[in-house]
């Protein structure tokens, strides 16, 4: 993990160049595949050569060539055969197939999934002392995955053993020699609820040290599973058993800590279960960054949040190689990095900025090109670039590249959270989570709070947000909260502010919910058979379903 990180660290004293042989390398070992053939990739020497010869694409444009090749036709994108294909839900919700190479893997993602480990070793070695010292929410191998066409694995990344498929022995994460990492008694292949139980269930049993979730939903969920839980989990520690099966001695003595718990403080808290706790890694940005503060807190005063790294399914863009809040180096030898300002739209003939050339706190749609196959890919998430280290931009994951646009507002994800983020600041007040939708305007409806509807606002659309508060807001702190959110929202987006101006949009309204509306609504989701780590924060929630299941339990 170490010789990782300071190979990449290595890498920024030349970051240009580190560009360019990613390029050489890409190019010439797949000039000869169809796609390179098409696009003329052996005649490509720069940069700029390599924008003229290929536009900026999305998933639905290599789709076609990866479905061919998971049918088991080579050389199309890559001159190397996929090992595994990767699944990721993307934005729409439709399942990709990331082709996923051996050459990829060596060269690009495993020195990156090393040295994103680094800082948690580095600082909380105590997490490698035993097996079961951390428990990583994100394993859950398959004994048996799905398959394409071509017989190879098409399953999530924490799905996939390394080891096995690309001879990496020393890729086993922390945590994944735990008892619970691979599940003594049987259960369904899509209960992911109850293999979460069956795995805290043997959780309070251990001294735990640290916890991975990565996606922060994951990890959000926990205090809410301990107490929904609880009486079942005490039980079974008394008992010894495991899923209702026998598994181990009882063990009377614990169970009666943990009961004890609950008897004192009322509702249980991870760090009161695990008093040595340190760490936690996941995501850090986006919604999480509203939560996140008060959830550490239920872990215990003085665990530390690590960022996990900034990646995608289909590669790698970030990784921290410190114990920096939020941002990740630049991975300058994994894939070729291209950015567009995320104001702007992406076209085919989309007009790149390369690393070296961008602003520290700027949003930039990210791009990139690696061996494995995918080429000018628009991965469709937006990075902020939070400073320099070494010449090499430090970025942050800022929210998917998608806009809501209703009135000519375009509010993206990152403009939405900055003004929650300064809104909440403005009145000292904290959320658990926040989604919102737009909602069409009823004849009369009050624009905001406390005031009615303008002679240009009658029928406009306006913003609902959903809100589960950390306390209790007051109605007055709700309505100073929300006239805030308008104007920070105004001041964050030009867009917004000219439809809020014109009349296209009404004033904002709140609706806020009980403390575990979306604890609730995530344990839904997963109990459709969403595997867990899919089951991710969503800021804009449009359909019309999935909004009334999170917010049938509003408060009065």
């Amino acid at each position: 993990m170490f010789a990782a990180r300071e190979r990449l660290a290595a890498e920024h004293a030349d970051l240009r160049g580190a560009q360019q042989r990613v390029l050489t390398d890409l190019v010439g070992f797949n000039a000869s595949t169809l796609f390179g053939r098409r696009h003329g990739l052996g005649r490509v020497l720069t940069v700029d050569d390599f924008r003229e010869a290929v536009p900026v694409r999305d998933y639905a444009d290599h789709a076609d060539l990866i479905e061919r090749t998971a049918a088991g036709e080579r050389n199309l994108l890559s001159a190397d055969a996929p090992a595994v294909y990767f699944t990721s839900s993307g934005s729409t919700g439709a399942h990709k197939k990331v082709p996923v190479t051996p050459r990829f893997m060596r060269t690009a993602f495993m020195p990156f999934y090393f040295a994103a480990w680094a800082p948690l070793i580095e600082h909380f070695p105590d997490v490698l002392d035993r097996p079961d010292a951390v428990l990583n929410l994100k394993h859950d191998p398959l004994g048996a995955p799905p398959t394409t066409g071509d017989g190879r694995p098409h399953a999530g990344a924490s799905q996939v053993d390394f080891g096995a498929r690309f001879g990496e022995p020393l890729s086993a994460e922390p945590g994944t020699g735990a008892p619970w990492a691979t599940l003594p008694v049987p259960t369904e292949p899509g209960d992911h609820l109850e293999r979460a139980y069956l795995r805290l269930r043997l959780a309070v049993q251990s001294d735990l040290r640290a916890l991975i979730g990565i996606n922060p939903a994951m990890v959000a969920a926990v205090p809410y599973q301990l107490n929904l839980w609880w009486p079942r989990i005490v039980k079974e520690v008394r008992d010894g058993t495991l899923g209702g099966l026998p598994h181990r001695a009882p063990d009377p003595g614990r169970a009666a800590e943990l009961g004890r718990l609950a008897d004192y403080f009322g509702t249980v808290r991870p760090a009161q279960v695990w008093p040595r706790l340190r760490a936690v890694f996941c995501w850090t940005t986006g919604v999480a960054s509203l939560y996140l503060p008060a959830l550490r807190e239920e872990f215990g005063s003085g665990v530390t949040v690590l960022p996990a790294p900034v990646a995608a399914s289909e590669g790698p863009v970030g990784v921290a190689l410190d114990r920096h809040a939020s941002a990740g180096s630049l991975v300058a030898s994994a894939s070729v990095y291209e950015f567009v300002p995320a104001d702007q739209d992406l076209a085919p003939d989309s007009a790149t900025l390369l690393p070296h050339e961008l602003e520290a706190g700027r949003d930039y749609h990210v791009i990139f090109s690696h061996v494995g196959g995918l080429y000018r890919y628009a991965v469709g998430d937006v990075v902020r670039v939070v400073d320099t280290a070494g010449g090499v931009p430090r970025l942050e994951y800022a929210g998917r590249g998608v806009r809501s646009d209703a009135a000519g507002e375009r509010l993206r994800d990152a403009e939405v959270v900055r003004a929650l983020h300064t809104a909440l600041d403005s009145g000292g007040l904290a959320l658990r989570n926040v989604a919102c939708r737009v909602e069409p305007a009823g004849p009369g409806r009050p624009a905001g709070p406390g005031r009615p509807a303008g002679p240009g606002e009658l029928g406009a659309p306006r913003y609902v947000f959903a809100i589960a508060p950390r306390t209790p807001w007051h109605t007055a702190e709700t309505a100073r909260f929300t006239a805030a959110l308008d104007r920070c929202l105004a001041a964050q987006s030009a867009g917004y502010a000219r439809a809020r101006t014109g009349g296209r949009l009404a004033a904002p309204a709140v609706r806020l919910l009980d403390a575990e509306a979306f604890d609730r609504d995530w344990h839904e989701a997963v109990g459709t058979g969403i595997r867990p780590t899919q089951v991710k924060d969503r800021l804009f929630r449009q359909d019309d379903a999935l909004w009334g299941r999170l917010t049938r339990t509003p408060l009065a």
